[in-house]
């Protein structure tokens, strides 16, 4: 029964949804529409598509809008996105198609009339038929005329390049691929050749193939190029046996090597990375971040001979931040005058600037892109490695949010270190092979005029990617009264289970914020006065669980309006095998460390038992201490209930509660 005493809350709000939420934002674009005022019409009809980005017709009216203001590309994309969602509207499909081939992407073009033709109505097919054969046509007669050239002339490279692109251009992987390979290794300097390879294979479902050549590409060649590679390449980081075979491929690609060699050293590779480095200098001898880094792993074995040519060889050129660096680590006195910019700590400059910007207005994925690139350019930046490790976990990519952690937990800079090293120690405790987590949550109630202690324990086994795993657990569910009676009770009414509740479980991997679970074990009463349940009595419970949030959090860096949504369906065999519903919710502002909130919230069960049906609501605070655990919170809660059930009460329909509790939690 001790969940009727949590304070447990949802968003009335909720019940009062509009049957369509869009309907104001479309109202609003189409008559925007009506005054030609397109601008108005486009911000209206994306705020349609935020609230149901699953209608095929928002995004086709939001395409033919942007084609008014002639913003092809943008409509070009906006027509791919209704037609993935409705693929039967062929007249879509065939505006997609059309402006696929004005953007220059005649291979998604004649895949679109190819299938148009031989699936749609017959007006569209007789469009498509013509639209395909006008690409189709000239494509063939020019792979024709290229097949011709190579028989002649094999060792002419332009000629391989021109037969693979038009073999890309018609859907034929295989004859793009053997050619961009043999372009390849008539012109390794070309790497975007290693792109159109990756596409190919890709295509062939070669995906191990694909992969390698496109790290290739992704590492060291211009810029365009390494994203065209990265956005092909699945959101995972390498594996040092694919940076092995990628240096087959491409041996001289010293970006790619020396990234090999980091990961080396960030897995105690210490000879790997030496032996990396070490061909890189061979390659490169004006490298002289690679020259410091093998002069200091030479060092850190006691090779001073080997050394220091190699860290005098920093001191002396022309990149006085590297210089200095060195001279930290020797300990000598550091230059006093002043540094000119180099190009490549420009470089830097320009692309930290261009990540803020985008972290400051939430474009995350633009900001990894800026963040690698200063990375590229000063890879022992520590502070970009921090800010890749926060943006990658926010980005929900935690493999490589801890790799970039990991790295930067070894910055000279104390504050960086600290932060890193904690955030690592946090995302990596879930690749760990046991995760011990524990929590606990004492309030005191005005109603009741006690204080209730609830916690868990909890050590969880992770199986690598399996989705579910088995934990042991240990609650604890207490208060300091014990019980309460009143008038006419034949018994006490105990205020909560008062037991300690050992058991054995398992659970699913979190997805979207929603998990399942159940366990078995044993409850132990503490209370020796307490007779209406044995010392020891099974306890089964299990259930699924949604939390999400949204806006600005407790503990974030902007204030803001926020609200939190917490839902549980809970079974425990020991109130009568009864299914508890619960869906708590806050909303509010947050300001820093402060929330001024509204709480709300509605219970209820399949038994109807009073206890479990109740709806409350009343004004909050949650608050942190800023010099004390993140995961240390406090709370004050004022609320109004109503039992939604009366049959069986013995207490009045109504109350009213003051509740003020400490939330903490640890894992480890």
């Amino acid at each position: 029964m001790f969940r009727y005493f949590l304070p447990i809350l949802l968003t009335v709000a909720g019940f009062a949804q509009t049957a369509d939420p869009s309907y104001a934002s479309l109202e609003k674009a189409y008559d925007s529409l009506r005054s030609k005022n397109y601008d108005s019409a486009i911000a209206s009809f994306q705020l349609a598509i935020a609230a149901h980005p699953e209608r095929a017709s928002i995004h086709k009216d939001l395409a033919y809008t942007l084609l008014k203001i002639g913003e092809v590309e943008t409509a070009r994309d906006a027509f791919g996105e209704a037609m993935r969602l409705d693929p039967h509207d062929y007249h879509v499909a065939l505006e997609y198609a059309f402006l696929c081939n004005e953007t220059k992407q005649q291979s998604t073009a004649r895949r679109i009339f190819d299938r148009i033709r031989k699936t749609g109505d017959p007006e569209t097919q007789r469009t498509a038929e013509q639209a395909f054969q006008n690409i189709d046509r000239p494509l063939a007669e020019s792979i024709d005329r290229w097949l011709k050239a190579v028989a002649l002339t094999p060792d002419n490279f332009s000629v391989h390049e021109e037969l693979a692109g038009f073999a890309e251009q018609r859907d034929q992987p295989a004859l793009a691929a053997e050619h961009y390979e043999k372009a390849w290794h008539l012109r390794p300097d070309r790497r975007s050749l290693l792109l159109g390879m990756g596409r190919a294979w890709k295509s062939l479902g070669k995906s191990e193939e694909a992969y390698i050549v496109l790290l290739a590409a992704s590492r060291g060649a211009e810029a365009r190029v390494a994203e065209a590679a990265r956005e092909l390449m699945p959101a995972r980081y390498p594996f040092v046996y694919e940076f092995q075979k990628a240096l087959v491929v491409d041996p001289k690609n010293v970006d790619l090597r020396r990234e090999l060699a980091y990961l080396h050293m960030q897995m105690n590779q210490s000879a790997e990375a030496e032996s990396e480095f070490q061909t890189i200098v061979e390659l490169a001898p004006d490298d002289l971040l690679s020259v410091a880094q093998l002069g200091f792993l030479k060092l850190s074995r006691k090779d001073t001979a080997a050394a220091m040519p190699l860290l005098d060889k920093v001191l002396k050129g022309n990149d006085e931040e590297l210089a200095d660096r060195v001279r930290s680590a020797l300990k000598i006195p550091q230059t006093l005058h002043r540094r000119a910019e180099t190009p490549r700590s420009q470089v830097t400059i320009e692309a930290k600037v261009l990540a803020e910007r985008s972290l400051q207005a939430g474009y995350l994925k633009d900001a990894v892109k800026y963040l690698k690139i200063a990375h590229e350019s000063d890879p022992v930046d520590f502070d970009v490695m921090l800010k890749l490790g926060r943006t990658y976990n926010n980005l929900k990519q935690d493999d490589e949010a801890v790799r970039w952690f990991g790295l930067a937990r070894n910055s000279p800079e104390p504050a960086v270190a600290a932060e890193a090293t904690q955030a690592y120690r946090n995302l990596n405790a879930g690749h760990e092979l046991f995760r011990t987590t524990a929590w606990a949550l004492p309030f005191y109630s005005s109603r009741w005029k006690d204080v209730f202690a609830y916690g868990q324990v909890k050590t969880e086994l992770r199986l690598g990617n399996l989705p579910i795993h088995p934990y042991l657990s240990l609650r604890f569910v207490g208060d300091t009264r014990g019980s309460t009676s009143l008038a006419g009770d034949v018994q006490p009414q105990y205020l909560s289970e008062s037991s300690f509740i050992a058991g054995v479980g398992v659970a699913t991997k979190s997805w979207h914020g929603a998990m399942g679970w159940f366990e078995a074990g044993e409850a132990m009463k503490y209370l020796g006065q307490r007779t209406d349940v044995g010392f020891m009595i099974p306890d089964f419970r299990g259930g699924v669980s949604f939390s999400r949030g949204f806006g600005h959090m407790l503990g974030g860096e902007s204030r803001g309006w926020f609200a939190e949504n917490n839902d549980d369906a809970v079974f425990i065999s020991r109130f009568h095998n009864d299914l508890l519903l619960y869906s708590q919710n806050k909303t509010g502002y947050t300001l820093g460390g402060i929330q001024l909130l509204m709480n709300w919230n509605v219970t209820t069960d399949v038994q109807h038992q009073y206890w479990a049906n109740a709806v409350e609501f009343g004004p909050g605070v949650r608050f942190r201490i800023q010099t004390l655990p993140k995961s240390l919170q406090f709370s004050i809660n004022a609320v109004r209930g109503v039992y939604l059930v009366n049959e069986g009460n013995p207490r009045k329909p109504n109350y009213y509660d003051l509740r003020v509790g400490v939330w903490y939690a640890f894992s480890r």
